[in-house]
């Protein structure tokens, strides 16, 4: 299995040259970096996340993972989270190969796939590569060598993928995902509510009602999914959001303002409590280094 990693890994750099992702199809990429990095919040897609070289930390709520080739990630709801590369330099560069997940594709396979226990409950996890696994992302990435053929062979093994993911230890979740009438799926309504509505108040009993629970259940579900409350969530992207603003242009009161506080103290209080340092010094920095706007929303 190793020396399928080195192989994917000398692909990949032939084909990257000095960019920092390669783009294969709409729902498959591959990160490039070629240093570690600081601490960098962002919003994860539902997305399965594979390292070829490399390591990461991720943080999500209270929880904090890493993984590298001897992992994957998967990310089945839209999550906040603190990202870091932890491993990567010229020689050695962090390579990792990401493929969005979709929640019909997901739908389709199931049928296919001996039913598994559904007893997972957090909407994301890291778990052991195998074989299995790596052997049609080796086939998709080698389409590098055959772009004319991704159009046609690129779906099949993107499926293929989904089917690999669907039998293994994430299989549960997934299949949760993939159901409507799942409390994974109800707690995704709840968020997408949040994510259109960060900059407003919002009241847990109402989120309960989108989500089809009662409160107490809602609130046990929610933080069992994403590890942390709703409050926090909605926190966490009030505070990425304004961290983005004031990289563009905005103040430190306007990006308080526009992403739904009421006060600037508290907004400052609230943005060092998770930057580690205040909101004028943040973007300070941010502007004197020209951060990429890709950083400050960077995923896998």
């Amino acid at each position: 299995m190793q020396q399928l990693l080195t192989d994917m890994c000398d692909l990949v750099r032939r084909h990257a040259g000095d960019a920092d992702r390669i783009q294969i199809t709409p729902a498959v990429s591959v990160l490039i970096a070629r240093s570690v990095t600081r601490p960098t919040p962002t919003v994860y897609a539902p997305m399965l996340c594979l390292v070829l070289q490399g390591a990461k930390h991720v943080t999500i709520g209270d929880r904090m993972l890493r993984y590298d080739p001897a992992s994957f990630f998967i990310a089945s709801l839209e999550l906040p989270v603190s990202g870091q590369i932890v491993e990567a330099s010229s020689e050695h560069p962090y390579l990792c190969a990401t493929l969005m997940l979709d929640r019909e594709e997901l739908a389709a396979l199931i049928p296919a796939v001996p039913v598994q226990p559904d007893g997972q409950t957090a909407g994301f996890g890291v778990s052991p590569v195998t074989q299995k696994m790596l052997d049609p992302w080796a086939r998709l990435l080698a389409l590098l060598e055959a772009p004319e053929d991704i159009p046609v062979l690129a779906p099949m093994l993107q499926r293929e993928i989904l089917y690999r993911l669907l039998q293994g230890p994430q299989g549960g979740v997934l299949r949760q995902i993939a159901r409507a009438d799942s409390r994974l799926s109800q707690v995704r309504q709840a968020l997408h509510w949040i994510r259109a509505h960060f900059d407003e108040a919002i009241r847990v009993e109402a989120l309960a009602e989108i989500a089809g629970m009662s409160p107490a259940s809602f609130h046990r579900h929610f933080k069992a999914a994403t590890a942390m409350s709703p409050l926090q969530y909605q926190k966490m992207l009030r505070l990425q959001e304004a961290r983005r603003l004031m990289v563009v242009s905005a103040s430190t009161t306007q990006a308080a303002y526009r992403v739904g506080y009421e006060s600037a103290s508290q907004f400052s209080r609230e943005y060092a409590r998770m930057f580690g340092v205040s909101p004028s010094r943040d973007a300070e920095r941010m502007r004197g280094e020209r951060v990429d706007l890709r950083e400050v929303n960077s995923a896998a």
